[in-house]
């Protein structure tokens, strides 16, 4: 374990190539990333057991929605380790599941259950920004669940942590156009960083939909008729419901996800500059994984500008719905914004699995 400590400090220092880089520091960077990689691969089985476990608690209570897995992005695991206290051994989300929920009464159901009754541990501190949602907009209920084995053969991965987010299709269509519009303009929306003209149109956003919810609204945004009129002035200034409705129109990727996945859940999804939409299939994650290890060296070591993620999901043909960023799938979203804009009040929203 005190491999794995050492290689999270190395990735916290910021670590740059070029033409001065010497072969030792090479080679030296490729052992912390094979680390780094390894106790990332240690995450898969727990990280599967969870979701099941979360999906049979979705059955037994008929509850509608989507689930799905993936391990944590090498340049999300860098940001994490410079921008905060955690560990690499500690890190919280190195495996996370994802339940998208069609309305909030059933992300409420789902939880309780599984306090009530789960095969894993669910650690004491819950992150709960539903009811208190974060300053940037951002909902969605947060818990941490540790590995509990249940046969010797996987003793190994007791422990492990592995973070699941359950969210309603509203909320869910929040977080998805933020990351979406940031990889459309080559900006860290998700992380404060960009025009704020868009950053204050998602704060406003929030509030209608928790509004909708019937959920708190984060102190300091303004009441329902104030924010409409702002949304539209923003809308008016930078043309979001454009650029929205644009951007599937301007993302490269095959018609047939579907098609192009076959009969494979695990499923790497890389994004590039030229906002290209390549999805490679695999037979076992553990193969995803090693062509993932394969592309994200590529991205620190030579520099090339591509965002991949693998991903396990319950059904193939939800996979735009359920990772619509990077496919450029904002159509909710959009939706929603110009019915706003247009003069709808928020009674008049419904959502659904459909549109509104």
């Amino acid at each position: 374990m005190q491999a794995v400590r050492n290689a999270g400090d190395r990735l916290a220092k910021p670590m740059q190539f070029g033409q001065d880089t010497t072969a030792g520091q090479y080679v030296d960077t490729l052992r912390i990333f094979s680390i780094t990689n390894s106790w990332r691969d240690s995450h898969f089985l727990p990280m599967r057991s969870v979701r099941f476990s979360v999906g049979h608690h979705m059955k037994a209570l008929r509850l509608k929605g989507d689930m799905a897995s993936r391990p944590k992005r090498m340049a999300s695991i860098c940001r994490k380790l410079r921008e905060s206290t955690t560990n690499l051994d500690t890190m919280n989300d190195i495996g996370g599941c994802r339940a998208i929920m069609p309305d909030i009464k059933s992300v409420r159901l789902l939880l309780a259950s599984m306090r009530d009754k789960f095969p894993h541990e669910i650690r004491s501190r819950e992150f709960n920004y539903i009811d208190e949602p974060k300053p940037d907009g951002y909902r969605s209920h947060h818990i941490v669940l540790q590995y509990r084995p249940r046969t010797a053969e996987t003793e190994a991965f007791e422990g492990r942590r592995i973070e699941l987010q359950v969210r309603t299709t509203l909320q869910h269509s929040w977080a998805t156009a933020v990351e979406a519009v940031g990889l459309f303009r080559r900006q860290d929306l998700k992380h404060g960083n960009g025009e704020q003209d868009w950053l204050r149109l998602f704060q406003l956003m929030s509030a209608e939909f928790a509004q909708v919810e019937q959920c708190p609204i984060h102190v300091g945004v303004p009441d329902h008729d104030d924010r409409v009129r702002e949304l539209r002035d923003i809308n008016r200034r930078i043309g979001a419901t454009s650029i929205l409705e644009d951007i599937p129109n301007l993302t490269l990727r095959s018609k047939n996800v579907a098609q192009s996945a076959g009969n494979f859940r695990h499923l790497l999804v890389e994004y590039s500059a030229d906002r290209n939409v390549a999805i490679q299939p695999f037979r076992t994650l553990m193969l995803g994984a090693r062509k993932l290890e394969d592309i994200e060296n590529k991205i620190a070591l030579r520099g090339i500008d591509s965002t991949a993620v693998l991903v396990e999901v319950d059904k193939v043909e939800r996979l735009v719905e359920i990772y619509p960023n990077y496919f450029g799938n904002v159509s909710l979203f959009a939706r929603i914004l110009k019915s706003i804009c247009s003069g709808k009040a928020a009674v008049e929203y419904k959502a659904s699995r459909t549109g509104w």
